[in-house]
């Protein structure tokens, strides 16, 4: 439940923010009357998303069950993926969020209404369909449980509220700083879907090695206990793991984890300019 009510803050956090400036920004703009193409992109790009959960699910109910493994290990490894772009892709840009959705809007009013309410839906849709994505592999991965999809549903809440309180001025946090700690966390979190996600393709037969196991402490960390019951909501951690599951995990977490502690160059949107050279 934590480990996806951090995802449904995270992500939601995002599209509430790029909606609050665009909403902003015409509204300082006096151009309110262009507020519906906005808010008429931001309900395409959520009935998009649910539209997508719902074929997820269904495609995998019909399936057999080796399908099944090999669709939900497919899907998580690609979750895996786009959550890790994305959290170095915000690290990246999270300073100039403002700036660039402000040079987007500025060319989708110069072009017309078809163009904001794309803008709009680039916006939101993004993060619509990489939270879809992830919650599904971690309702597949929860079994019967209802905890991810209601941690991701009060995550998204959570979001809703901050982004709304952004917007009035009553909340002010580095937003860098935000991303960074949030970032790393789920950076952890997707290591685990993507040793879950080995698991199934163990399970698929896709992948050797299902009975070769590294360690086996079901005896210390019963599954249905409370502390085995959050490792495996937070980090994914299984009692019984397997050799490729450990190799996976680490060969993702300490190079992903390395390179987006490095420091690097900030991005710098087009049409910033750059500080004179002496």
């Amino acid at each position: 439940m934590f480990a996806n009510y951090l995802i449904g803050l995270r992500e939601g956090l995002e599209a509430s923010l790029a909606v609050g400036i665009l909403i902003a920004y015409l509204v300082k703009s006096d151009r309110r009357d262009r507020l519906t193409p906005i808010w008429g992109g931001v309900t395409a790009a959520v009935a998009l998303s649910l539209l997508f959960g719902a074929v997820l699910t269904f495609t995998s109910s019909r399936l057999s069950f080796e399908a099944q493994e090999a669709f939900g290990g497919t899907l998580s490894i690609i979750a895996v993926g786009f959550v890790t772009w994305m959290v170095f892709w915000m690290r990246r840009t999270a300073r100039f969020l403002k700036t660039e959705l402000h040079q987007r809007l500025d060319a989708a009013l110069a072009i017309g209404t078809a163009a904001l309410v794309f803008t709009a839906f680039l916006a939101v849709g993004r993060e619509g369909l990489e939270t879809a994505l992830f919650l599904w592999t971690a309702v597949q991965a929860a079994g019967d449980s209802s905890d991810p999809v209601l941690g991701a549903a009060l995550g998204l809440a959570s979001a809703v509220v901050l982004g709304y309180l952004f917007y009035r001025g009553a909340v002010r946090i580095n937003l860098a700083t935000f991303f960074t700690y949030t970032g790393a966390a789920l950076v952890v979190v997707a290591a685990g879907v993507l040793s879950y996600g080995v698991h199934d393709l163990q399970e698929a037969g896709i992948l050797p090695g299902l009975n070769t196991l590294a360690f086996d402490v079901s005896d210390a960390v019963p599954p249905d206990s409370w502390y085995g019951t959050l490792l495996k909501g937070t980090v994914n951690f299984t009692p019984a793991s397997t050799w490729l599951q450990i190799a996976a995990w680490l060969a993702y977490l300490t190079p992903v984890m390395t390179l987006f502690f490095l420091p690097s160059r900030t991005a710098t949107p087009a049409g910033t300019p750059s500080p004179a050279k002496p």
